[in-house]
């Protein structure tokens, strides 16, 4: 899908979600509800060596913790690996005991680990669990949003504060009636459309007010 309608269709997932709740799990909803999936996580890494998970509620709510207590399974090796690792959960027998828990937990599953990356390296890990046909999921589909989340949860926090910026405030109003999303959403699809681009944020902004980039909130 062409990066700007992929983005699109991103914000308007993420504006489905609650407001009030953090910014991690309005991102996984997001990623989950993009790619029509059934279940998902976003596993980031802290400064500390942590790992910490949030995941959308339900039957896979505690696959994502299993696999770091397990110490094995297909999000371990995205991260470890930088590579997207896709796993069928139906008696795979390549991490066997996470594979018989998982099966107990949602039967035949297809299971999509995506790596994060931000500051040139991996920050993270988000993981789709899927029951129906993976249509719409291309890798480099995946992998675009993953970049994305990773963009926005791990902005680099030097450099002028361009929140206060006249042109970027106007950009980010156009963005949101554009997308009808909050202006918070907008800002958020304004920095990963940038990261998209390896470009800077005003160069995005500059596209925006100049309309040379527009979004559509139509499917």
């Amino acid at each position: 899908m062409d990066p700007t309608q992929l983005l699109a269709s991103f914000a308007r997932s993420l504006a489905k979600a609650d407001i009030e709740r953090p910014l991690s799990m309005r991102l996984c909803e997001a990623c989950v509800d993009t790619f029509r999936a059934q279940g998902g996580a976003l596993t980031l890494s802290t400064a500390s060596g942590e790992r910490v998970a949030v995941s959308t509620p339900g039957v896979f709510e505690e696959l994502e913790p299993l696999q770091k207590i397990l110490g094995e399974g297909p999000v371990q090796r995205a991260m470890a690996e930088d590579r997207l690792v896709v796993m069928h959960i139906d008696g795979a027998d390549e991490y066997s005991v996470f594979s018989q828990l998982a099966e107990s937990a949602g039967g035949a599953v297809t299971l999509y680990a995506v790596p994060m990356r931000a500051g040139g390296g991996v920050v993270g890990a988000f993981s789709l669990y899927v029951t129906a046909d993976p249509e719409g999921r291309s890798a480099q589909d995946l992998q675009f949003i993953a970049d994305a989340v990773a963009a926005s949860l791990y902005e680099d926090g030097g450099g002028p504060d361009w929140t206060e910026d006249d042109q970027l405030n106007q950009a980010i109003g156009m963005v949101a009636a554009q997308l009808w999303v909050s202006p918070d959403d907008a800002l958020v699809v304004i920095r990963a459309h940038a990261f998209s681009r390896s470009t800077s944020l005003l160069s995005v902004v500059a596209d925006v007010h100049d309309r040379r980039l527009v979004f559509s909130h139509e499917e």
